[in-house]
């Protein structure tokens, strides 16, 4: 009996540890995508931001191909589906420069407010795609999640710079990117699909190397080149091994502290500090976020009930 009961005891125990583990390490990838952000807008003061999504693949895709390759992993490159691996590699790589060109103008938290839009995106481009179903709740929420990005850029008060349409349009290629994602989650292995997106980055992108070279001015610059592709590998292996510990429902909410990394980085790199509107915008958004969050979290522990 006392067995019985120490046993019952432990695996909620160990369940909870499980979970704060994956919360952690769900932390540390969004920490390293930070990273990755404010590293990209440093080094794009000296190089074109073209070669900095090249260097980025380049470093990722070396990194990756010490674990995952033919011999390691034999028909890793073997796919089923084609196309779809080719559109999404190709949808990856224009939200990375979409990304990486609004960095150039952009504050940090200003491109993560917008990119925060994404879960709203594929949560509306879900039905006509995948055939799922949004109701009126869902809809709202999208709406509210838009006002907020309206209210971050503010077009025609005079205050949007352009590049938050390079910031937006990024966003869009992300989220058909992660309904791509889905598409192929039943067919292609996580490494196949891992492979592609490296290999199809570099292929796009080198040929454009003559016309938007600019040798870096200094060691520290290649430097920080480099970790770009650490930061990006390192991020996702933590996301897999957060995952690995804890159920999504759990870790998704918790996206939405990379905007604290995000003021702190910009604020300590480049002295940015944003104003209230950005703020006010940003709580919007995420506010929408977290609430379609709960309704997806509601809907699977609750298949009955309408969303």
């Amino acid at each position: 009996m006392a067995d019985t009961v120490s046993t019952s005891l432990i695996k909620p125990v160990s369940q909870r540890r499980n979970r704060m583990i994956g919360i952690g390490l769900m932390c540390a990838a969004l920490f390293c995508f930070s990273c990755l952000d404010a590293t990209a807008k440093w080094v794009n003061q000296s190089v074109d931001p073209m070669v900095t999504v090249w260097a980025r693949y380049m470093s990722a895709a070396l990194l990756t191909f010490m674990v995952i390759n033919p011999r390691t992993q034999p028909g890793a490159l073997r796919t089923r589906r084609l196309p779809l691996q080719l559109l999404r590699s190709f949808l990856l790589l224009a939200s990375t420069l979409c990304n990486f060109l609004a960095l150039k103008y952009l504050q940090l938290v200003e491109t993560q407010s917008i990119i925060f839009a994404t879960p709203l995106l594929v949560a509306l481009l879900a039905a006509p795609i995948l055939g799922e179903r949004i109701g009126w709740q869902r809809l709202t929420a999208i709406a509210v999640g838009f006002v907020g990005i309206l209210v971050i850029t503010r077009p025609g008060s005079g205050t949007m710079h352009p590049a938050a349409l390079l910031s937006l349009a990024g966003s869009v290629a992300y989220a058909f990117y992660n309904i791509v994602t889905r598409m192929l989650a039943s067919s292609d292995s996580i490494a196949t699909t891992t492979l592609y997106s490296s290999v199809a980055g570099i292929a796009l992108v080198t040929p454009a190397l003559p016309w938007i070279w600019s040798t870096p001015s200094s060691p520290l610059v290649w430097f920080f080149l480099a970790t770009t592709g650490f930061y990006g590998a390192f991020g996702h292996w933590l996301l897999v091994l957060a995952h690995a510990r804890a159920p999504a429902a759990i870790l998704a909410p918790f996206i939405y502290s990379q905007i604290i990394w995000m003021l702190a980085l910009g604020y300590i790199l480049f002295g940015d500090w944003p104003d209230s509107w950005t703020f006010v915008g940003a709580g919007i958004v995420i506010a929408s976020g977290l609430y379609l969050l709960s309704r997806e979290h509601t809907k699977q522990t609750q298949p009955e009930t309408s969303s």
